[in-house]
């Protein structure tokens, strides 16, 4: 978890020293977040996302976005005759790459570390539910005003598994999170 977080902040003085304007700001908004790849029967949970954003811009397209973001995510389990909720947390630090046309709307991809904070999971057979790390990456497009207030939708595929257990007869570990983000952000200019 060192060796990650010294290379984030490696990266991101690295692009602070090349950038050609800079912005910072609040980013808040919805998840929808479910389980794929396993046979869980599971439906959507609806959580939330709230942190904040730095913006390099490099020329007049092209940017680099470092965020952390606090997320809840997780799905509803069917455990045969009710759905029940299993909710994890996590700090997440998505590093976007963000390309953005003169009319304010972007499309943007990029890496995502998140690192478990807690896990709200009513099966007391499992101890330890989700991994403390979660790899993942993010594809998303919207529109930002020059002022700084933006709108946005992103899609997070999960690209490790996020069970931390050994299987059980009603559930299969090797699952990962898949999460849809609309969100609201505001880039306060720093430099310009």
């Amino acid at each position: 978890m060192k060796k990650i977080s010294l290379l984030v902040l490696l990266s991101m003085l690295s692009t602070a020293a090349f950038s050609q304007s800079f912005s910072i700001g609040p980013k808040a908004g919805v998840n929808i977040s479910n389980y794929t790849g396993s046979d869980v029967e599971s439906e959507a949970l609806v959580g939330f996302h709230l942190g904040g954003i730095l913006n390099f811009g490099i020329g007049e397209v092209f940017s680099i976005q470092p965020e952390v973001l606090f997320s809840t995510q997780g799905a509803k389990i069917d455990n045969g005759n009710q759905k029940t909720e299993f909710k994890t947390s996590y700090v997440s630090v998505p590093v976007m790459l963000k390309f953005r046309s003169r009319g304010g709307f972007y499309f943007e991809f990029g890496p995502q570390a998140s690192f478990k904070t807690g896990e709200d999971v009513p099966d007391q057979t499992i101890d330890n539910f989700a991994k403390n790390l979660d790899l993942a990456g993010g594809v998303g497009v919207g529109y930002q005003a020059g002022f700084g207030l933006g709108i946005g939708a992103r899609y997070i595929a999960g690209f490790s598994k996020v069970g931390d257990f050994d299987k059980t007869a009603a559930m299969n570990p090797d699952f990962r999170n898949s999460v849809i983000q609309l969100s609201v952000l505001f880039a306060i200019p720093a430099r310009k």
